[in-house]
């Protein structure tokens, strides 16, 4: 195949667009290759696990999320506590665009936290506390020690954006895990939830959701990966599936570099040396923002 110059005579579609750029070069020919990794997890029917971090839902991407659930391209969701955070509060109230270069003492004096060039009023995070009580509530009725994935399903239901991850994966019964929930703001709300005398026995057992997570792995014919970023999602991804021999697709979309060893800088070929992704399986990993890169992948098969 010849590298083919990007040309158009008018403006394409996001369609042609990417097509164009698989015979690019660079990470152009990577986001083709994407696009028919994609294709082919959702063709073949793999189990298809679902990842990204929090960051990628405080900003727009909120939305391509939502709209891969609602359009199956997600049968599990493994995610952090922190999209949850942002899920729930977008669900009422927007964030803000700002600037990378905020006067940042500045916007703690006036009680505005920063997230990139995302601004979020500590206000949101009063909304949380009034919204997670009545989660709380409503999961601790007929027991006092839940999974963070009934937490998560409790939170689909009672928010009622369909812009929401969380409200489409309620509606199509998908299950969403967050293994490392208590590192958010939901974490420190169920600090101030069990500062009352009533409450003091509930708890999160993030152990309890490992078996339902182990048998989706287990028991499917193929899985997929479809990984955005890094840390605990990612690695709670992989790690399910060394258990059956590896993923048998696997989509990387990170800005992290390998250099220093970190998990989230791995490539997808690291993956096989330890069984997350089988020897045989097909990988892509894609270099650049996925603010940019996943909606230029998903709306180009729409």
């Amino acid at each position: 195949m010849n590298v083919k110059d990007i040309h158009f005579e008018k403006a394409p579609s996001v369609e042609e667009l990417v097509e164009a750029y698989g015979e690019s070069g660079f990470q152009g020919t990577h986001l083709g290759q994407a696009v028919e990794l994609m294709k082919k997890m959702k063709g073949e029917g793999a189990t298809t696990f679902l990842a990204f971090t929090a960051n990628v839902v405080a900003s727009g991407l909120r939305g391509v999320l939502a709209d891969m659930v609602k359009e199956s391209y997600a049968d599990v969701i493994v995610t952090t506590g922190g999209a949850l955070d942002h899920d729930m509060i977008k669900a009422y109230e927007p964030y803000l665009l700002g600037s990378f270069a905020e006067d940042d003492a500045k916007l703690h004096q006036e009680g505005i936290n920063r997230i990139g060039n995302i601004l979020v009023p500590s206000s949101r995070y009063e909304l949380l506390e009034k919204r997670m009580e009545k989660v709380f509530l409503e999961v601790s009725r007929e027991k006092k020690i839940v999974s963070p994935s009934e937490i998560a399903r409790e939170m689909g239901a009672q928010i009622e954006d369909d812009g929401s991850f969380l409200k489409q994966a309620y509606k199509k019964n998908i299950p969403v895990f967050s293994p490392g929930i208590t590192d958010s703001a939901i974490g420190l709300q169920t600090y101030f939830w069990k500062q009352k005398k009533e409450n003091a026995d509930f708890g999160i057992d993030v152990t309890s959701d490992m078996k339902q997570l182990a048998d989706l792995a287990l028991n499917a014919e193929k899985t997929a990966g479809i990984i955005i970023g890094g840390g605990i999602s990612k690695h709670h991804t992989i790690g399910v599936n060394l258990m059956r021999g590896g993923l048998d697709y696997a989509l990387y979309l990170t800005t992290a570099e390998p250099w220093d060893g970190s998990l989230s800088g791995a490539p997808a070929k690291e993956a096989v040396s330890w069984g997350k992704i089988k020897e045989k399986g097909e990988h892509v990993t894609v270099h650049g923002d996925a603010t940019v890169t996943l909606p230029l992948i998903y709306y180009s098969m729409k």
